[in-house]
């Protein structure tokens, strides 16, 4: 990455001016818009719960997977933030982070996870029936990204039988089975019970907690006004299962959730029988899901999460008979 000012960093994590401290404001206006640089902050917050007093650079660089470059942005930040108290090789703790401190996730997020939202959300506008065509090089303008970046994603799904290449960089949105759905909904299952399982182990400071809270308020602002906002629920599901697949820290779960969002979102927007009542239904459910994950007991976030799990299988598999 680069990071614009006195340090400049090198693939073998050299710097330019190995004893100067960034310029604050040159961090903040450049340092800040890198996601690489803002993942690596936020990592390295965790390890506050863990310490009184943070390693040296080399080793920050090594847990964190960054060049010293970027180890010293983020202790720029820290201190910045009254989190440390930074001299030479003394980098002592001097509160715990709080959620305010992390950088909001959407701007963690990769290039592929950019992709991934762009095209779940064009598909959640509406219209998405068996048929629908998909250019890749829209796309890809209306991302930002490179056209190869944007076909190796659609690649992905294709395997599934979900989407199929045509010619001139098109794309079209395919049905699916029965069968697809019920082997789909089994591994959703395993995998959703054991992020779930995790999630409520996660410690008080994780960010993923402030995240639900947000998630939670949403939920009752929709609920509060239904008959004009049951419609929002489809992204809404996307974003409170995927906080809790990411909890997982594996890897496997978290890119198959892609599939799952496909399914189980896509599906519902090309059947829009009875949408209000069962979005609403859907809606109370998560609730008793949020309200499973904050009490932090494995038990209840387990029986919340088969409850729920049960009635999306049972309405997927309603949607397609």
């Amino acid at each position: 990455m680069a990071i614009m000012g006195p340090l400049r960093s090198s693939r073998n994590g050299a710097t330019a001016c190995r004893h100067q401290k960034p310029e604050p404001g040159r961090i903040r206006a450049n340092g800040e818009q890198n996601t690489v640089f803002k993942d690596a902050f936020n990592r390295c917050l965790e390890l506050f719960a863990e310490t009184t007093t943070l390693p040296s650079e080399p080793e920050l660089g090594q847990a964190l997977g960054v060049s010293r470059t970027t180890v010293r942005a983020i202790l720029t930040r820290c201190e910045e933030l009254s989190l440390i108290a930074w001299d030479k090789r003394s980098k002592t703790v001097l509160r715990r982070p709080e959620p305010s401190d992390y950088f909001p996730t959407a701007e963690t997020d990769s290039l592929a996870e950019r992709i991934e939202r762009s095209f779940m959300r064009r598909i959640l506008a509406g219209g998405a029936e068996p048929g629908m065509q998909i250019n890749e090089l829209e796309l890809a303008r209306e991302i930002g990204a490179g056209t190869t970046s944007v076909r190796e994603f659609l690649i992905r799904f294709s395997r599934f039988g979900l989407i199929e290449k045509r010619p001139n960089s098109h794309w079209v949105l395919k049905g699916f089975t029965r069968e697809f759905a019920l082997e789909l909904t089994e591994v959703r299952e395993m995998f959703e019970l054991r992020s779930a399982a995790r999630f409520v182990s996660l410690p008080d400071q994780d960010p993923a907690w402030e995240e639900l809270k947000k998630i939670e308020a949403v939920h009752r602002e929709i609920l509060a006004d239904i008959d004009n906002r049951y419609s929002e629920f489809s992204e809404l599901d996307e974003r409170l299962h995927l906080l809790v697949h990411k909890s997982s820290s594996n890897r496997f779960i978290i890119d198959f959730y892609d599939v799952i969002a496909i399914v189980f979102h896509y599906h519902y927007q090309w059947n829009k029988a009875n949408a209000r009542e069962r979005n609403a239904r859907a809606l109370e459910e998560h609730l008793d899901y949020i309200a499973a994950l904050q009490s932090r007991d494995p038990m209840l976030a387990e029986q919340a999460c088969r409850r729920h799990l049960k009635s999306a299988r049972e309405t997927l598999l309603q949607s397609i008979s």
